[in-house]
């Protein structure tokens, strides 16, 4: 005879916070400072959530202190898309966070809070975060079977937590037009300089976009990766160095940055399905062939 049966009912309605065709999660990352740091000033394209595990530190919003208080253990911070943010240290203090991008979604505060940024403390609930975070980034690191739905599913628990704690109410975020933008830059920049050392740090020092956002966004835009459209580039460039003079193997990946001739023989067979001085030996059969009567 059961001494208790219990039994709970779904209520109906939109079961979700978030509109899964349009928000998602981007990237997870985490990061841990020594006492004497800084961070330099920088925007996404995404919304950022920033969760400090341990330490210290105050935040620069478009290069103005936040007016509040320090940003320390179990803070939650919040970035919208394109705003202008840095940390900085507070008394030598060591710093530990996990950030999460998630793309097409923006926290409007209340009508008297600040629409660029949002501080929320979790004290007193940070173990429930911190499990929630962790198990994330468990999540990405051993990329098992269906890891990006656990992700999207984690991502939403938190993002119903956060609005219980708070009122904020959560809108799709518009970046797509500036997203483009950034990219278009990016592929001029590789364009011009595609001979020079290029890495994804330059690129998103350049653009002033976090590095992971902007090859997801790089990718989508154009089928292809920013560092592979540079090697594609260079490959490009290295096909009428090959056919039009006598410079060795050797001098070809240095005039186009390859960091070694064999690098440079790998992705030029990977891309044009044989060997660089096989493109140019069949490249100057076909000159004489056409040359001769």
């Amino acid at each position: 005879m059961a001494v208790s049966n219990d039994r709970y009912e779904l209520s109906g309605g939109n079961p979700s916070p978030i509109d899964r065709s349009v928000t998602k999660l981007l990237y997870v990352s985490t990061a841990k400072y020594g006492g004497d740091w800084h961070s330099l000033l920088h925007t996404h394209a995404c919304t950022e959530l920033v969760y400090v595990v341990r330490g210290s530190c105050v935040n620069s919003i478009e290069g103005q202190l936040h007016p509040c208080r320090a940003v320390s253990t179990d803070d939650l911070v919040i970035v919208n898309p394109n705003v202008e943010h840095t940390e900085l240290s507070l008394n030598a203090s060591p710093l530990e966070y996990i950030v999460l991008g998630v793309e097409g979604l923006e926290f409007e505060p209340a009508e008297d809070g600040d629409d660029r940024y949002a501080l929320v403390n979790f004290r007193g609930g940070g173990e429930e975060m911190l499990f929630y975070l962790r198990a994330m980034l468990r999540e990405i690191e051993t990329k098992a079977e269906g890891y990006q739905v656990v992700c999207q599913d984690l991502l939403e628990v938190l993002l119903v937590r956060l609005m219980r704690r708070t009122n904020f109410t959560l809108s799709v975020a518009p970046t797509g037009r500036r997203t483009s933008k950034e990219c278009a830059a990016v592929r001029r920049y590789i364009d011009s300089h595609f001979k020079e050392s290029i890495n994804l740090e330059l690129l998103s020092q350049l653009t002033h976009v976090n590095k992971y956002y902007m090859v997801h966004a790089f990718s989508r835009e154009y089928g292809i990766s920013p560092i592979n459209y540079l090697i594609s580039r260079r490959i490009q460039e290295s096909r009428y160095l090959l056919s039009t003079t006598d410079h060795s193997l050797s001098q070809i990946a240095h005039m186009l940055g390859f960091s070694s001739p064999s690098y440079f023989s790998q992705s030029f067979r990977k891309l044009s399905g044989m060997s660089p001085m096989e493109y140019r030996k069949q490249q100057r059969s076909g000159s004489r062939s056409q040359s001769e009567p």
